[in-house]
């Protein structure tokens, strides 16, 4: 019996070691934007240049910032979005967002979602997992894309700051704490 006790307790204790060191090692930097805008990256995040993110989100705008990690699987972009609105009715705002959001995938499930307050400012967030079917009739996009994402908005006279988070949904348990404090960690003048 205390064999047993013993040997969870050890468990518990590399668990709790192996959580603290999987976070450690994506430590933020603050990157500044534009002159109001203010974001956290990981340390060892590049920039992507303008050609790598347009061919992987095409858009109408292009970004203002976009960063990935070395293997080019996490990514967080910081745009404006193409829809101005018109006032500052965030929870009209919030229900127009996701519902675009939903309509770019095939399935959607909401992870978290609602309006915070950050700096002073109101963000609209979603947290999610989506899946975009594959092409049966194309060998090479048969099988279902699967992300976790991360993406708010802050609604501003005439447009809308997006900020936005993704990775394959296999890694979202390393990314999804650090996504988290990305978001919490954005500050706009």
């Amino acid at each position: 019996m205390v064999k047993i006790k013993c040997i969870g307790w050890i468990l518990a204790s590399v668990l709790m070691i192996a959580s603290f060191v999987a976070s450690a090692q994506h430590k933020l930097t603050k990157i500044k934007i534009n002159e109001t805008v203010t974001v956290q990256v990981p340390k060892d995040w590049t920039p992507m240049d303008e050609m790598d993110a347009t061919q992987r989100y095409p858009s109408v705008r292009a970004p203002l910032a976009a960063y990935t990690n070395y293997e080019r699987v996490a990514d967080f972009m910081v745009n404006i979005s193409a829809t101005q609105w018109p006032d500052d009715n965030v929870e009209l705002a919030k229900e127009f967002f996701k519902a675009g959001l939903v309509n770019m995938f095939d399935k959607v499930e909401m992870i978290d979602e609602g309006v915070r307050e950050i700096s002073g400012k109101k963000f609209i967030y979603f947290e999610f997992e989506s899946r975009v079917n594959g092409n049966r009739s194309q060998e090479e996009l048969r099988e279902p894309v699967l992300r976790y994402t991360y993406i708010q908005y802050l609604i501003q006279p005439g447009q809308a700051l997006v900020f936005s988070f993704s990775c394959p949904r296999r890694i979202k348990d390393e990314w999804q704490a650090t996504a988290r404090t990305m978001m919490k960690g954005v500050k706009v003048k």
